[in-house]
């Protein structure tokens, strides 16, 4: 049976692993941690091949409850299972009623695929306090394996009142059972759940972030001159992004509001930038290619800038998410925060 067990707990963040998950009980996931982010188990762009040439990838893949619906005819009559028809048999699979980046059409329900997996109980409420508590509280009653907070997600002007809403929901959960957000994936909010209780979260804004033409490159080498660090981790000044320049590049082709944590390799100064996307990355695109190269590739619209930047931004958020927990372990989480709160816009 699926098991939590805490390590640490500093302040509210939980630093621990979650052991004796899937089927024969010998998976761990590390937490806090985050989820693979999927389109019906493929990761968006890449080929299983290729993105086991990622450093960190979650022991946990995020599948849509949408489309296994889509593929249930499909999957009833393969009678193999969910993992065996994507490729994943050894792999550990959450099913999310909706996919984070994109609405999910209502109606769907559980249906046989899902008959022995593990229930997470959802808490609702809205930014109702008194509905949220009900739901915390009448869901920790129930025997499931987890909790999934629901609705934390929104705009930045109410992320306050959000935060002190999540602090108060988590602390009506029992501890020995982990908790997943969803809708939640920028560098400084989760940073800000992990202090309120959170454990696991989606993976999704990486593959925002490749969508957007960008590449991650914000730093989480949380050393005593964390100004110093931003320097070596983006090459020049230029990188480190002035409140200015973020309003001016707010509308992309994707209207998604690009954000300080990456840099747009579409902009015409990285035509001749023969520098890795980030220096001192040991990611196969960093180490294989240069921000002109995949520049290129963005400008004549090949496939491969996708396959590329994929592979960087997963590469580089797996590796923020081993940093907070080593962060947890030496007791430097705030500086930490500090570092990713100056590079926040």
């Amino acid at each position: 049976r699926m098991k939590l067990n805490l390590t640490k707990v500093v302040n509210g963040c939980r630093l621990g692993k979650i052991q004796n998950v899937g089927k024969t009980g010998d998976h761990i996931i590390d937490i806090p941690g985050c989820l693979l982010y999927t389109k019906t188990g493929s990761a968006p762009h890449l080929t299983h091949q290729t993105l086991h040439n990622i450093h960190g990838i979650p022991a946990m893949a995020q599948l849509t409850l949408s489309s296994l619906a889509e593929h249930h005819e499909v999957l009833a009559e393969y009678k193999k299972g969910v993992g065996n028809f994507i490729g994943m048999p050894e792999s550990l699979l959450y099913c999310s009623l909706q996919d984070p980046v994109s609405p999910c059409p209502a109606g769907y329900v559980t249906n046989k695929v899902l008959q022995k997996s593990i229930i997470i109980g959802v808490i609702e409420g809205g930014d109702v306090m008194e509905e949220r508590l009900r739901s915390a509280r009448e869901t920790a009653k129930r025997p499931v394996g987890g909790f999934l907070l629901d609705g934390f997600y929104g705009n930045p002007a109410t992320l306050e009142t959000r935060l002190h809403l999540l602090s108060s929901v988590t602390a009506e959960l029992p501890e020995d059972k982990p908790r997943l957000i969803c809708g939640v994936s920028r560098p400084d909010e989760v940073l800000e759940c992990i202090e309120r209780g959170v454990d696991l979260f989606e993976s999704f804004f990486p593959y925002l972030v490749t969508e957007r033409g960008c590449a991650l490159a914000f730093s989480f080498d949380y050393q005593p001159n964390p100004e110093k660090t931003l320097l070596q981790q983006n090459g020049t000044q230029e990188e480190i992004k002035s409140v200015d320049q973020i309003e001016k590049i707010k509308t992309t082709d994707c209207n998604q509001e690009m954000t300080s944590f990456e840099i747009n390799l579409k902009e015409k100064r990285y035509q001749e930038d023969f520098n890795p996307l980030v220096k001192g990355c040991s990611c196969y695109s960093c180490k294989n290619h240069t921000r002109a190269y995949i520049h290129h590739l963005l400008v004549t619209n090949e496939l491969l800038a996708g396959v590329l930047l994929m592979m960087h931004n997963f590469e580089h958020y797996f590796g923020f998410f081993q940093s907070i927990r080593e962060a947890l372990k030496s007791d430097r989480l705030a500086q930490l925060k500090e570092l990713i709160r100056r590079q926040a816009c």
